[in-house]
C-alpha cells in the first residue's frame, strides 16, 4: 500500500477526521446529545396516517365526518360476561358507564340493549364512541377508559375491552430485541477480530448513528407524518446497516495494517476504497426507500423518509466518526493485528469458487431451485392487518375479541359500515339477503340527517378470505344494482373495508414501485461496472432472494408454522422488505463484484477474477451478513407481530443473499458468462459516466 497513491475524497475526509480526532468525536457526542435533548424536550409527534384518497372506505369516512355521524369516531367495545346472566349486574354496569361518559375523548356511550346481549344472556357489550380516529386519541385517555371499565369487574362479572384504540394504547415496542441484537453482534465481532476494542469500534459507530437518527426523526415528526411504529424499524435497520458499513471499512483497514501500512495510512486507504463502496451502497438503499413515495401511501412515506435518514446518518458516521475512532485506537489495534497475525482463510473461499467454476450448471440449478421452492408460498400471500384475533391470548383485546365471537359470531369483530346520502329504506333488506352477511342494524342517521349508516356483520372473521370477497361482492355487484334502482350512492367503509383497500392499493402499485427501484439501481450498476449483464443479473438475483424471504414469512405467519398465530401478512411488509433488502443486497453485490471487476481489469482472465474476488471478500461478507442476521433475527423476539415479520423477512433475505447467492449463484453465473459479463455496447459506453468505486491498494 502506498501512501504516495493519490488520495480521493473519502481518503481526504478520513485524513481530516484523524488530524482532528478529538474534535470529530466531540462534535458527534455534542450533536447526538443536543439532538437527544431537543427531541426529549419537544417530545415526539408520531401519527399514523392510513388515509387512502380515492377509495370507498376513505370516501365513507369523509362523508360521515362531514355530516357529523358518530360512526366517524373510533369505538371501544366494553364486553361483559357473567355465566349466571348479566341481568343481575345491570346496576354495576350502568354506574361504570356513567363514569366512562365523563372521561376525556369520550363522545358517546351506548349501554347494552337487547341487540347487544347474546341469546343466552351471558355476554353483552357497551359501545363507547370517541371524539376522533383511534390514532388521534391520546393513549392516556384510552388507558383511563380501560382502568375505569376494568374496575367494575368481580363477583362473577368479567370485563374486557376491544377496539383499535385499546390495541394502540397497549402495544409495546421492540422489547429487548435491540439489546439482544447488539450483544450477538458484539460476540461475532469479538470472534472475528479477537479483541474487544477492535470489536467495539464498528458497534460504537452504529450506536452513535442510531442515537442521532432516532432523535432527528422524533423532531421531524412535528413537521412530517411519521407512523408510531417507525422507531423500532429505524433501530432494526440502523443497527444492522450501521455495523455492516463500519465493518466493511474496518475490515479493509485491518487488511492495510497487515500489509504493513501505519494506522493513519491504513485508515486513508480503507476510506478511499471501502468508503466508496459504503457510499454507493448507502445511496442505493436510500433510492430504494424513497421509491416507496411512488406508492402514494401516506402511512409508508413517513417510514421511508425516516429509514432513509437513518441510513444517511449511518453513512456519515462510518465516513467521519469511524476514522476518528481508528485514530484514537489505531496503535492498539495495530499491535493486536501483528500479534494475532490473523491467518487468512482466503484459500478456503478460493477453493469454493474453483469448485463452483468446475460445475457451474449444477451449482446454479440446485441453488435457484431451492430459492424458487422457498418463494412458492409467496404466490398465495394474503395481505391485510393483524387484528385483535392475533393479539396475545392474555391481552384484554384478545379476550374481548373471543367473547364477542362467542356471543355474536366471528364476523361481529369486523363490521362493514355502509354509508349513503340517499334513501336507506331498501339498503337493510338488500344486505340481509346477501350471502355472507349474518346480521345488520337499522339505518343510523347522522346529526344533520343527511347521511344514513347501516352496520353489516359478516358471517366470517375479519381476516377470513371470505370477508374480503364479501367486500368486493358488495361493491361490484350488490350495491351498484341497488343504486340503479334507488338512484342513491352507497359506500362500504369501516376498518375491515379500509384494510382491504390498503392491501388492494399496495398490490396495484407494487409493479410500478418495483420497476422504479430496479430501473434506477440497474442504471447505477451499469455506470459502475460498465456492463449490461451485471445489472440484469443483480436485479434478478435480488428479486429472487426477496421472493424467497417473503415465502418464508408467508409460511410462518400466514400458514402458522413453528407455533406462530396464523393470519394475513401486514400489508406494507412486502414493499418495505423489498425496498430495504434490495438496497442491502447491493452492499454485497458491489463489494464482491467490484473486487471481481478490479481483477478482471488487471488480468483480463474472467475465471481468475471470480476466484480472487470471492477469496478477497468471502470472509467479510459472511461476517457482515452474520451480524445483520442476528440483529434482524433478534426482532423475532419482539411482542409485535409486525416487527416479528420484519425481523424474519430481513434475516432470511440476508442469509440467502450472502450464502446462496454471493457464494454459489454469482460465481456460477460469472463463470458461464465469462468475458460477456463485462460487455457494454459502444454507444451506451460513450453516454454512461465513469464511476470508480475501489482504488487499487
Amino acid at each position: 500500500m502506498s501512501s504516495n497513491t493519490r488520495t480521493g475524497t473519502f481518503g481526504r475526509l478520513a485524513s481530516w477526521s484523524q488530524r482532528h480526532r478529538w474534535g470529530a468525536l466531540l462534535l458527534w457526542v455534542l450533536a447526538v446529545a443536543a439532538i437527544t435533548a431537543g427531541s426529549q424536550a419537544a417530545g415526539a409527534a408520531y401519527h399514523n396516517d392510513f388515509s387512502l384518497p380515492g377509495t370507498d372506505s376513505q370516501a365513507a369516512a369523509d362523508l360521515m365526518e362531514e355530516h357529523g355521524s358518530l360512526r366517524a369516531g373510533a369505538t371501544v367495545q366494553i364486553v361483559f360476561k357473567d355465566a349466571r346472566g348479566l341481568s343481575g349486574d345491570r346496576a354495576v354496569i350502568d354506574r361504570m358507564l356513567e363514569k366512562v361518559r365523563e372521561l376525556p375523548s369520550v363522545a358517546d356511550v351506548r349501554a347494552p340493549d337487547a341487540a347487544a346481549v347474546s341469546e343466552d344472556g351471558t355476554i353483552g357489550y357497551a359501545t363507547v364512541t370517541l371524539d376522533g380516529p383511534a390514532e388521534d386519541v391520546p393513549s392516556a385517555h384510552v388507558t383511563e377508559i380501560i382502568d375505569t371499565a376494568k374496575a367494575a369487574g368481580g363477583d362473577g362479572l368479567r370485563v374486557e375491552l376491544g377496539g383499535d384504540a385499546v390495541r394502540g394504547a397497549q402495544e409495546g415496542g421492540g422489547g429487548g430485541a435491540e439489546g439482544a441484537g447488539m450483544l450477538a453482534a458484539l460476540v461475532i465481532l469479538i470472534l472475528l477480530f479477537g479483541s474487544i476494542v477492535a470489536a467495539a469500534v464498528p458497534l460504537v459507530t452504529a450506536l452513535f448513528a442510531v442515537g442521532g437518527a432516532v432523535g432527528l426523526i422524533a423532531l421531524a415528526s412535528h413537521v412530517f407524518t411519521v407512523a408510531d411504529f417507525t422507531p423500532p424499524i429505524m433501530m432494526l435497520i440502523g443497527l444492522g446497516v450501521g455495523v455492516d458499513y463500519a465493518l466493511l471499512i474496518f475490515y479493509r483497514y485491518r487488511h492495510e495494517l497487515r500489509g504493513g501500512a501505519d494506522p493513519a495510512a491504513a485508515a486513508r486507504a480503507a476510506l478511499d476504497a471501502a468508503g466508496r463502496t459504503v457510499f454507493f451502497a448507502g445511496c442505493t438503499v436510500i433510492i430504494a426507500l424513497l421509491g416507496l413515495i411512488v406508492l402514494g401511501l401516506g402511512a409508508l412515506q413517513g417510514v421511508a423518509l425516516a429509514v432513509a435518514l437513518t441510513v444517511l446518518v449511518t453513512m456519515a458516521a462510518s465516513l467521519t466518526l469511524l476514522p476518528a475512532l481508528l485514530a484514537v485506537f489505531g496503535g492498539r489495534i495495530q499491535r493486536q493485528v501483528r500479534k494475532r497475525a490473523d491467518r487468512s482463510r482466503d484459500d478456503g473461499w478460493r477453493r469454493l469458487a474453483a469448485a463452483v467454476q468446475r460445475r457451474p450448471v449444477p451449482a446454479l440449478l440446485v441453488a435457484v431451485a431451492a430459492l424458487l421452492a422457498l418463494s412458492a408460498p409467496a404466490l398465495d400471500m394474503r395481505l391485510g392487518f393483524a387484528d385483535a384475533g392475533n393479539d396475545a391470548p392474555s391481552s384484554t383485546t384478545r379476550q374481548a375479541y373471543d367473547l364477542l365471537a362467542e356471543g355474536f359470531g366471528p364476523g361481529f369483530n369486523g363490521p362493514l359500515v355502509i354509508v349513503t346520502e340517499g334513501p336507506a329504506a331498501q339498503l337493510r333488506p338488500t344486505l340481509e339477503q346477501t350471502g355472507g352477511i349474518a346480521a345488520t342494524t337499522p339505518p343510523l342517521p347522522s346529526k344533520d340527517g343527511a347521511v344514513s349508516t347501516v352496520i353489516a356483520f359478516p358471517a366470517t372473521a375479519p381476516q377470513d378470505e371470505a370477508t374480503a370477497d364479501l367486500v368486493h361482492t358488495l361493491r361490484d355487484d350488490v350495491l351498484p344494482a341497488l343504486s340503479q334502482r334507488t338512484g342513491a350512492d352507497y359506500l362500504v367503509g369501516g376498518p375491515t373495508a379500509a384494510t382491504q383497500d390498503f392491501a388492494d392499493s399496495v398490490s396495484e402499485r407494487m409493479p410500478l414501485f418495483v420497476a422504479v427501484v430496479v430501473g434506477l439501481s440497474a442504471v447505477l450498476l451499469m455506470a459502475v461496472f460498465r456492463s449490461v449483464l451485471i445489472p440484469i443479473k443483480a436485479a434478478l438475483l435480488n428479486l429472487l432472494s426477496i421472493a424467497a424471504a417473503l415465502g418464508a414469512v408467508t409460511l410462518v405467519f400466514q400458514d402458522g408454522r413453528f407455533g406462530a398465530q396464523p393470519g394475513p401478512i401486514e400489508a406494507f411488509i412486502p414493499v418495505m422488505i423489498f425496498a430495504i433488502v434490495f438496497g442491502l443486497s447491493m452492499d454485497y453485490e458491489v463489494f464482491l463484484v467490484s473486487r471481481i471487476h478490479e481483477e478482471w481489469e488487471r488480468t483480463g482472465d474472467p475465471a481468475h477474477a471470480v476466484r480472487e474476488g470471492l477469496a478477497a471478500t468471502g470472509k467479510v461478507i459472511t461476517a457482515a451478513a452474520a451480524i445483520m442476521i442476528v440483529v434482524f433475527a433478534a426482532f423475532i423476539l419482539s411482542p409485535g407481530r409486525m416487527l416479528q415479520q420484519f425481523g424474519l423477512g430481513l434475516a432470511v433475505a440476508v442469509l440467502l443473499d450472502a450464502v446462496v447467492i454471493r457464494c454459489l449463484i454469482v460465481p456460477a453465473v460469472m463463470q458461464l458468462l465469462g468475458r460477456y459479463a463485462w460487455w457494454l455496447p459502444r454507444p451506451l459506453a460513450k453516454r454512461l459516466p465513469r464511476v470508480a468505486l475501489e482504488r487499487p491498494s
